[in-house]
Parts: C-alpha cells; sequence; structure tokens
C-alpha cells in the first residue's frame, strides 16, 4: 500500500482516536445483560471498566514517549493490535474473568494509539490549522463514543448473540483502520537522539504550571466519562424508565453528539473561554443527572446528557490544545501522555467508587456523591485556567 499524504494520514490518525472510545466504550450497553445473565453487580460492572484505565496508566508510564523514538506510525500499530485482541476477547468471553482480560487489553491498546494519533493529528495537519486540531480529535472521539452506544443498541437489541456481535463489527473496523495505519508515514520531527527506553514521563520544567492546567482541564472531562460510561446504561434504564437498548443507546448517544458539537463550534476561542465554559456546563449537567433520582424523566436525562456533552468536549478540548500547543515538537508525545495519564488516574479512581457506592447505597446516593465532589474539582480546574498565557514565541513557532 503506498504512503498516504499528509491529508490521509491525518483522518487516518483521526480513525485511530475514534476507535480508541469506540473500544472503551463498547461493553457498555452490555453491562445490564452481564448483570442479568451472569448475576454480576453494578461494582462487579465498575471494575470491568476500571480494569480499562488502571492498563491504560501502566501503559502511559511505560510507553508515554514510545512514539518519539519508534515513530507514531510503529506505536499505533502496536495500540491497534492490541485493541483488535481486546474486542474478540470480549465477543468469546467465557465469563467475568474474560472481560477484566479483555479491558486489560483495549486498555494497552488505547494506552499506546491515542496520544502518537492525537500528535500525529497536529504533525499532519495543514499548514494554519494546527490549532483546529483539538476540536478535531475531540469531534473524532465523540464520533467513536457515539458509534459505540447507536451501534452497540441496535445489535443488542435487535440483532442475534447481542453479547458477541457488537464487538466482531467493532474487530472488523478496527482491522480495516490497521490496513490503513501500515500506510502512514514514518513522520516524527525532531526525533531524539539515541535508542527509546523505559524512562518517566518528561514534562519540561518551563511548561510544568501549564500542563498541570492542561492535565486538569482533561481529568475533568475524564471524570464526567466515569459517571456516564459505566452507569449511564443503568441510570437510563432505573431512573428514566428506558427498557430498550436502541433507546438507551439513542439517549447516551446524545453525550457524544454535543462532546461534537461544542469542540467544533468552539474551535476558535480561547482555552480560558473554553475552560470556563465547560465548568459551568459539566456542573449543571451532573446536577440534572442527580435530579433524574427524584424527577424519573427521558426529557430531564436527554438535558442532562446533552450539557454534560457539551462540557466533556469543551473541557477536553482545551485540556488538548494546551497540551500540544504549549509544548516543543520533541516534548508533544510525553504532554499529551502525561495529560491523559493523569485523567485515567482520576477516571479508573473514581469509576469503581461510584460503583461500589451504587451497590451499597443505590444509583441515586451515587448521583449525589459524584455532582458534589465533582462540582468542587470542576471549580479548581475554572480557577486554575485565569493563569493561562499565550505560548512563547518559540513553542509558538516550532507548532
Amino acid at each position: 500500500m503506498p504512503t498516504l499524504s499528509s491529508r490521509a494520514s491525518f483522518w487516518t490518525a483521526a480513525a485511530v482516536a475514534a476507535l480508541a472510545l469506540w473500544s472503551s466504550a463498547a461493553p457498555t450497553l452490555a453491562y445490564p445483560l452481564y448483570e442479568a445473565q451472569w448475576g454480576i453487580s453494578s461494582a462487579d460492572a465498575t471494575w470491568i471498566f476500571s480494569a480499562y484505565p488502571a492498563m491504560l496508566i501502566v501503559v502511559l508510564v511505560l510507553f508515554g514517549n514510545l512514539s518519539d523514538y519508534i515513530g507514531r506510525r510503529n506505536t499505533i500499530l502496536l495500540g491497534l493490535g492490541a485493541q483488535i485482541i481486546g474486542t474478540l476477547v470480549f465477543a468469546f468471553a467465557p465469563g467475568y474473568a474474560w472481560l477484566i482480560i479483555a479491558r486489560l487489553f483495549i486498555g494497552a491498546g488505547v494506552g499506546l494509539a491515542l496520544s502518537p494519533a492525537s500528535v500525529a493529528m497536529v504533525e499532519f495537519a495543514a499548514p494554519g490549522k494546527k490549532e483546529s486540531a483539538g476540536s478535531v480529535t475531540t469531534t473524532a472521539t465523540a464520533v467513536g463514543l457515539a458509534l459505540s452506544t447507536l451501534v452497540g443498541g441496535a445489535l443488542i437489541q435487535y440483532a442475534p448473540l447481542p453479547l458477541h456481535l457488537n464487538f466482531f463489527v467493532l474487530a472488523a473496523v478496527t482491522l480495516v483502520v490497521f490496513v490503513f495505519a501500515t500506510a502512514l508515514p514514518r513522520h516524527n520531527p525532531a526525533e531524539p537522539a539515541g535508542r527509546w527506553r523505559v524512562r518517566p514521563i518528561a514534562i519540561p520544567r518551563g511548561s510544568r504550571k501549564l500542563f498541570g492546567i492542561g492535565a486538569l482541564t482533561i481529568s475533568a472531562a475524564y471524570l464526567c466519562g466515569a459517571l456516564i460510561l459505566p452507569l449511564g446504561a443503568q441510570i437510563a434504564h432505573t431512573l428514566a424508565g428506558s427498557n430498550n437498548a436502541l433507546v438507551t443507546g439513542s439517549l447516551m448517544a446524545i453525550f457524544p453528539v454535543m462532546v461534537a458539537a461544542g469542540s467544533l463550534l468552539t474551535r476558535t476561542w480561547h482555552v480560558r473561554s473554553l475552560t470556563f465554559t465547560a465548568g459551568i456546563t459539566l456542573i449543571i449537567g451532573l446536577w440534572l443527572f442527580d435530579l433524574t433520582g427524584s424527577v424519573p424523566s427521558l426529557a430531564l436525562y436527554f438535558v442532562a446528557s446533552a450539557l454534560a456533552g457539551l462540557g466533556y468536549g469543551l473541557s477536553f478540548t482545551a485540556g488538548l490544545t494546551i497540551l500540544t500547543r504549549f509544548a516543543a515538537p520533541k516534548h508533544r508525545a510525553s504532554m499529551v501522555s502525561g495529560g491523559y495519564l493523569i485523567g485515567y488516574v482520576f477516571q479508573g479512581g473514581a469509576a469503581p467508587i461510584l460503583g461500589a457506592i451504587t451497590t451499597g447505597s443505590g444509583i441515586r446516593t451515587a448521583l449525589l456523591v459524584g455532582a458534589i465532589s465533582y462540582t468542587l474539582i470542576f471549580l479548581v480546574m475554572m480557577i486554575s485556567a485565569r493563569r493561562l498565557t499565550t505560548p512563547s514565541p518559540e513553542v509558538a513557532a516550532a507548532a
């Protein structure tokens, strides 16, 4: 296969980013079936979910700068290969333990592929459009998340093999993207000298304050995901009265649709404005989710999902923009990997806690605890964003 052009490479990297969220969210609508057919609890379901960020964290710590040495293409291929394995393990899983193993493979795959794909989109972006790469990355991940809920909902509700066919389709799509990724250029400006070895993610001293703000902003988005992804289907079923997997998937799809809409419509905003607006919409959205505990309503669930999705999109775009625009090319992979690492630490910790509260005290209590604790974190994010400045001339020129 001939080497792809910069434009084709950009969109192939976007497809890799989309698959990262599709594969991570693919089991979401299957959790109620696992609970019904295999007898697992809500806490068990959130442990399945948490295996993914746990492995992803390990991979980011050990291999966060790998693509700076062996190239974006090779690292992406390793990640997609692991995602295919994990998806097939899900498809053939005979029991609970195998679901954990599947999530570990998918976590490893996303940990390897998502950061270099995000960086590659900046590097392959057309001249003058590098600043919009963050919003396109966010949109791509939103498309992947929407596909996971809509395709998954349709296949689980109406197709045969509801616990299997969803994953076969995802594995086939991932294989197609893998083939295209083999034709990516080995494009890696300012590649460090020497061989790669395991080392801590290196954040340049002068960028650490900005890195902290960017990582916290990404973490805010991922905390929202820790509530929506493992518990969203149960929220719709228990609180909003939805018994149809496709209806539930469609309701959950408004979340990624608003992620994409918010990212695209605000791509010219300054990151301070993005972050402040993200915090406001996330807070309102989460408290509306809490309100569904007292007022079960599909309409209320719809509005809550829309606002939470809008906040997620703005927050993720702002964080990714900070981490890519404020970093020199040779540090981009480390900066982005570090941001994802912090985000997944937050997500991996929040999901099992919320799951345990749901199992022990009910989903309404979990929603209330999540709304209170998340509000405090979102307020800190909004205050921190006031310290943002423009990139230095050196970094801006290198970008």
